[in-house]
């Protein structure tokens, strides 16, 4: 079983990757110019994107658990119709987001502080480029989490790849050919997302076409049963998400507010904590994958052992990057910027990006024991938790140890979510270790 996780982990961590990896040479390829202003407006315009778009994560993790357990019932009818529902979704709420981008704009801008005004209008810039991606954006959402659903991350990472190596290849085309500055890294953006959504399309047909050979009906799609089930797993992944936004949204938000320069100190930072994430998501998609398909089997045997070897790659993961953050920790933030003030800054505060793999990957794998098994009510739960813990850890410790006060809250957020799931997964299946 350790085996299969790994086998079905490793793409999606590598198709994971290219998202921070494509922050992280947004980060950089700014870092380098003039205006340090231009770190600070990635981070507000990338906390903007993740107002508009987090919110519609159910249209990845809803449709990779509905779509696994059809795959474990052997359901050819059912396994298409997953992919339809959350597609036509992702389109009408695309269509919202272009007919109202500019009030949108302006009610996220408020919502994370309203930041300096140079960081406000160069952030307005970045967004109102990149919002023209969010129809390929949504749809791969749903894309992606068909695929893993059938258990092929291979597809999502082959999209990936190509989808990002453009974003990157033409951003600095862009930025440096073209002198287009932060202009030209958001146009970047925005070709390699619809470049992700067109190259989704193909290889789903490619490989997937036998499904969508009988003819579909309005009817079928649009089940009245089907649709209340759909909706009811995906309220409580929308409810979660929010909290996690809002989580994420004020962190940012909190250091916009201490200033330029350790804004940009907690966004360097923060990569760090992106990467980790992302690799410990790959694990988390390979258990929703294998969970899902063993809940639609019935198997209990087979999801008492996924669990064990999720965890037992967990720890491993969790020990290995905390000695890698430990020790070079300093080097990697050094890479992304050559802004001496911003890194003197982060050498008081570096030590905390050590602790986030410890207490953050059992939150991670856990979500994707709850995603597969469609058990979201009870993620939504926790997460409320958490969330709520986070902002009154930040009230109490905020005005006596400042920055050091918000990294510590966050730490503890991180905790109480694995913690509080593990809980409530023991109480209600009586597992057992």
């Amino acid at each position: 079983m350790r085996k299969r996780i790994l086998y079905l982990a490793i793409p999606s961590i590598i198709t994971n990757l290219t998202v921070p990896l494509m922050g992280l040479f947004d980060v950089a390829i700014v870092g380098h110019l003039q205006n340090i202003s231009f770190i600070g407006a990635i981070a507000i315009g990338g906390m903007m994107f993740n107002l508009l778009y987090w919110g519609f994560g159910f249209l990845r993790m809803g449709t990779g658990g509905l779509t696994a357990q059809a795959f474990g019932r052997k359901d050819e009818k059912d396994i298409p119709i997953q992919l339809f529902r959350p597609l036509l979704l992702a389109l009408s709420i695309s269509l919202v987001i272009l007919l109202f981008s500019r009030p949108l704009e302006w009610i996220i801008l408020h919502v994370i502080g309203e930041p300096e005004s140079s960081l406000n209008h160069w952030a307005s810039v970045y967004f109102r480029i990149c919002v023209w991606g969010a129809p390929a954006v949504l749809s791969t959402y749903a894309f992606n989490g068909w695929f893993i659903g059938l258990q092929n991350p291979k597809i999502p990472m082959y999209v990936a790849i190509v989808a990002n190596t453009l974003n990157v290849v033409l951003s600095l085309f862009f930025v440096y050919g073209m002198e287009m500055q932060l202009k030209g890294v958001a146009l970047g953006t925005m070709m390699g997302q619809w470049t992700g959504f067109l190259l989704s399309l193909a290889l789903c047909w490619k490989k997937y076409k036998n499904y969508f050979k009988r003819k579909f009906y309005w009817t079928e799609i649009l089940d009245t049963d089907a649709l209340v089930r759909y909706f009811h797993v995906n309220k409580n992944i929308f409810g979660r998400t929010v909290c996690l936004i809002a989580v994420t949204a004020s962190f940012t938000a909190f250091g916009a507010k201490q200033g330029e320069t350790l804004l940009a100190v907690n966004t360097l930072m923060m990569q760090l904590f992106t990467v980790f994430s992302y690799f410990m998501d790959g694990f988390a998609y390979a258990g929703e994958a294998l969970v899902g398909a063993y809940v639609g089997e019935n198997n209990s045997l087979k999801l008492r052992e996924t669990i064990h070897s999720l965890f037992f790659w967990g720890w491993t993961l969790a020990i290995f990057f905390t000695w890698i953050y430990s020790l070079g920790g300093k080097s990697f933030l050094g890479f992304l910027t050559d802004q001496q003030e911003v890194l003197e800054a982060c050498v008081l505060y570096i030590e905390w990006s050590a602790l986030i793999p410890l207490c953050g990957f059992s939150a991670f794998m856990w979500d994707g024991i709850f995603i597969g098994m469609t058990e979201t009510k009870m993620m939504f739960q926790v997460m409320l938790f958490s969330m709520l813990l986070y902002f009154v850890l930040y009230l109490i410790l905020f005005p006596t140890y400042g920055n050091h006060g918000l990294w510590i809250s966050f730490l503890l957020y991180l905790i109480v979510r694995g913690c509080g799931l593990w809980y409530l997964f023991v109480k209600k299946y009586r597992f057992k270790y």
